[in-house]
C-alpha cells in the first residue's frame, strides 16, 4: 500500500494550481473607451500574483465621469415653471427628480440630505415665490460651490412648437461665448454650468453620440440658455463628408430661460459669499415701483379735486336777484 500524503503537501498542490489558473484581470473602462494596461504593468502584477503577494492599489487610476444631478423645485410652484423643470429633467439623462421641498430657511440642509440619499453629486431645485418668480439653485454637494439665480423669459417647449427635434438621451455640445473668459465668477459659473450640464461618457441612459447643442451666451449680465438640433443632409446625392461643417445646420429645439445671478456662495445651498451682483434688482421692488406710478395718477386726481374746491371757495359767485321770484 502507498504512503498517505501528509496535510501540508496537499496544501502545497492547492496553492500550485491555484496560481497556474490565475486570470488576467479585465481592462478598465474610461471615458474613452476600455483601456488595457501596459505589458509590463500585467506582467508585474502576475509576477506579484504569483509570489503571493498583492496588487499595489495606489497606482493611479483612469478618471471616470459619475456626474449625477438631481432636479426638484418647492411646493406652490407654477405650471410654466414646473414644465420648465420637466423639460431640463429630459435633457439631461444623467439626472434624477425627487418630489417637492418645502422652500424653508432649513432648505439647504434638507436638499442636501436628499442628495446624498440619492447618490448625486450636483442639484438644480427651481424656487417659486408668490406664483409669480422663480429662483433657481445650481448647487455641488456637499462642499459647494452654488449660486442663486432669477429666472426670466421663460419659454416651454409645449408653448414654443419649434421644428428642432433630437434624439432623447443624446450627449450635448456646451458652447459659451468669449464673455465667460473676462471675470473669475464668469469663469466659475462657466465650469459649474459644465459640469452639470454636460452628460458622461458612457452613462447607461445617454447615447453615444452628439446631435444637439446647448448655448449659453451672456448679454446685459444675464445668461441665455437656448437649445439646438445639428440637422445634417442625409440623401445619397448629397451626402456630407467627414468635417464638412458648411452643410450643417442649426434648428432650435427649446426651451428658452434667462439667469441673472443674484449671489455665489462658497458652501452648498449656503455658506460664505464669493460674489454678489450690484445690478440686482428683486422683482419685489419692480413691482413696487409699478405700483407707485398707478398710485400717482389717482393723487393726481386728488389733488386737482382739492384744488377746485379750494378756488370756489376763494372765488364765490355772486347772488341772483331773480333766484327767489318763484318761490311766493
Amino acid at each position: 500500500m502507498g504512503k498517505k500524503r501528509k496535510h501540508n503537501e496537499t496544501q502545497k498542490a492547492v496553492v500550485s494550481t491555484q496560481n497556474d489558473d490565475v486570470a488576467p484581470e479585465r481592462p478598465q473602462r474610461t471615458l474613452f473607451g476600455w483601456k488595457d494596461k501596459n505589458p509590463k504593468q500585467q506582467e508585474e502584477e502576475l509576477e506579484e500574483i504569483n509570489n503571493g503577494g498583492t496588487v499595489d492599489s495606489s497606482r493611479p487610476h483612469v478618471f471616470r465621469n459619475k456626474e449625477k444631478v438631481l432636479i426638484t423645485c418647492s411646493r406652490r410652484i407654477n405650471f410654466r415653471y414646473r414644465h420648465l423643470m420637466l423639460n431640463m429633467e429630459s435633457l439631461l439623462p444623467h439626472s434624477k427628480r425627487d418630489n417637492k421641498v418645502e422652500a424653508k430657511e432649513s432648505k439647504g440642509a434638507t436638499l442636501n440630505e436628499l442628495v446624498e440619499l440619492k447618490n448625486c453629486s450636483s442639484c438644480l431645485f427651481f424656487e417659486c415665490r408668490k406664483h409669480k418668480d422663480l429662483y433657481l439653485w445650481m448647487a455641488k454637494s456637499p462642499n459647494g460651490p452654488s449660486v442663486k439665480f432669477l429666472v426670466n423669459a421663460v419659454h416651454t417647449m409645449e408653448e414654443l412648437k419649434l421644428t428642432g427635434n433630437h434624439l432623447k438621451g443624446s450627449r450635448p455640445l456646451l458652447t459659451f461665448t468669449a464673455n465667460f473668459e473676462k471675470d473669475p465668477h464668469w469663469k466659475l459659473l462657466k465650469e459649474l454650468i459644465m459640469q452639470i450640464f454636460q452628460t458622461p461618457k458612457d452613462h447607461r441612459k445617454s447615447k453615444p453620440f452628439f446631435d444637439h447643442v446647448f448655448a449659453f451666451s451672456i448679454l446685459d449680465d444675464h445668461i441665455w440658455f437656448r437649445n439646438y438640433q445639428i440637422t445634417v443632409p442625409h440623401n445619397e446625392s448629397t451626402k456630407m463628408d467627414r468635417g464638412g461643417l458648411d452643410k450643417m445646420t442649426l434648428t432650435e429645439v427649446g426651451p428658452r430661460f434667462c439667469l441673472n445671478p443674484i449671489k455665489i456662495f462658497g458652501g452648498s445651498f449656503g455658506g460664505p459669499t464669493l460674489y454678489e451682483n450690484p445690478y440686482y434688482v428683486s422683482p419685489n421692488q419692480i413691482r413696487a415701483l409699478q405700483k407707485k406710478k398707478k398710485a400717482g395718477k389717482y393723487v393726481k386726481k386728488v389733488k386737482a379735486k382739492t384744488r377746485r374746491k379750494m378756488h370756489e371757495l376763494s372765488n364765490p359767485m355772486e347772488r341772483d336777484e331773480f333766484t327767489d321770484m318763484w318761490r311766493e
